[in-house]
């Protein structure tokens, strides 16, 4: 185990890392800014939708969030020239994690990923050498780093990579009907728009999904297959990145390669300048047993963290429980019909609500088909009353359908969801049961991924 984990070897990669990542946090920061995501999802709602538990955590009021944003970006630029590295890092990792637990309507395992690889950066050595610190303070510069490293990111993406493939084998992928409804919404686009419409397009991108979230990071070790994978990789991420627009991730994953390749490869091709070393030598550090621990409990949490949802009653896919955390990309569309009725609990009558008073319409959408935020947005309903003077129940009618089946009743409507519980280790017994089936019948709502 010593000589797995603290065996020393070059530091290009991580330093070329670093530069990137901190390149693609800037823009993901300030990207995010100037396509508006920060204004729709963050400004504009009156409240949002945080992680249960985390309800106090609220964007800032006002501008107050594109204040919060530009710092991220500034920690961003630090990151990649290396300047108060380990501060800059461990500020922008607070700052992405509270965005990720203030606001699920636009949850993103992508942002999930984000925030695992932001912590983990903390701790790396990666401003050891063509750094602003390491030329401020020599006595930090190194041009090695412990095979850890490298290892934490190599075996963090096989187990994204892994359970994404995994998820992928049910009826509705494996016959294309969630490829055809994802490219549905993507007829327009330049060149290929009518090329994925077509069936074989469908089947091509579900067998190749598996195939490839299955297969890369053995192929990537594997010295015979890594060139193939690698060039595989590019042509994968880059179509995800022009089809699905999905931010930073592509190239993120791109530049996770750096890692697999020899040391020798990466020195020469980036930083020629920069002496390599070749000693091998295991150097083990004081707090060896803290450090192991910690990194067996990180890998059996990211391990156990996707299985969770076989403990829990019925289909994740209708109930999502079990959903979130688990690398479950892109994997089924959602739409729904949700109303919510107010009953004044003395009078027995009818308080008449228009959603839209409340809700922007990203999270309408997402209040029709998240069970936790329909039951989030009924205890919020009987709060707001309550602060009037007026005890309310609070009942919910809600449709939904998976891949794009048939409507079915998501909510036991005799249910009062305002006085109901959460209870993130039970299932929901609110819930309906799951009445799902693979079909190609097309929904005529919105659909939802995530």
């Amino acid at each position: 185990m010593h000589k797995l984990l603290f065996k020393h070897i070059d530091n290009s990669a991580l330093i070329v890392f670093r530069i990137i990542f901190g390149f693609l946090i800037f823009m993901e920061s300030i990207g995010a800014i100037f396509t508006g995501w920060v204004r729709r999802t963050l400004i504009e709602p009156q409240q949002t939708f945080s992680f249960i538990g985390f309800e106090w955590l609220q964007p800032l009021p006002g501008k107050g969030m594109y204040v919060w944003y530009i710092v991220m970006g500034i920690c961003g630029l630090f990151v990649m020239v290396g300047y108060k590295y380990r501060w800059s890092m461990l500020v922008f990792t607070l700052l992405w994690t509270g965005t990720y637990l203030m606001q699920k309507s636009s949850y993103n395992n992508h942002y999930y990923l984000l925030m695992l690889l932001s912590a983990i950066m903390v701790f790396q050595p990666a401003n050891t050498y063509a750094s602003v610190d390491a030329r401020l303070n020599p006595s930090i510069k190194k041009i090695s780093m412990p095979h850890w490293c490298a290892l934490v990111f190599i075996l963090q993406m096989f187990i994204v990579y892994t359970y994404g493939a995994v998820a992928k084998i049910y009826p509705d992928w494996l016959d294309g009907t969630v490829a055809e409804v994802l490219m549905k919404g993507k007829k327009d686009l330049w060149l290929v728009g009518e090329v994925l419409q077509q069936k074989w397009t469908h089947y091509t991108i579900a067998y190749v999904g598996i195939l490839f979230d299955g297969l890369i990071i053995p192929l990537l070790l594997w010295k015979r297959t890594r060139k193939f994978a690698f060039f595989a990789s590019i042509f994968f991420h880059l179509f995800n990145s022009f089809v699905f627009q999905i931010g930073i991730f592509p190239y993120l994953s791109l530049a996770f390669t750096l890692f697999f390749f020899p040391t020798k490869t990466i020195h020469k091709l980036f930083l020629k300048r920069k002496p390599f070393y070749d000693q091998d030598e295991v150097i083990v550090p004081k707090y060896h047993k803290a450090f192991v621990t910690v990194f067996i409990i990180y890998f059996i949490v990211q391990i156990g963290l996707p299985l969770r949802h076989w403990f829990f009653e019925d289909d994740v896919l209708w109930t999502e429980e079990g959903h979130r955390l688990s690398w479950r990309m892109m994997l089924r569309a959602k739409s729904g019909r949700t109303t919510f009725k107010v009953i004044n609990a003395q009078t027995n009558l009818e308080i008449p609500i228009q959603i839209e008073d409340y809700l922007t319409l990203k999270q309408q959408r997402t209040v029709s088909t998240k069970p936790d935020v329909i039951w989030q947005f009924a205890q919020r309903l009987k709060k707001m009353f309550a602060a009037k003077g007026i005890d309310v129940k609070v009942f919910v009618n809600s449709s939904v359908r998976v891949n794009g089946g048939e409507l079915n009743q998501f909510i036991d409507p005799d249910v009062d969801l305002g006085s109901v519980k959460w209870e993130p280790l039970k299932h929901s017994a609110w819930l309906r049961p799951s009445k799902l089936k693979s079909t190609s019948k097309k929904s005529e709502d919105q659909d939802y991924f995530d």
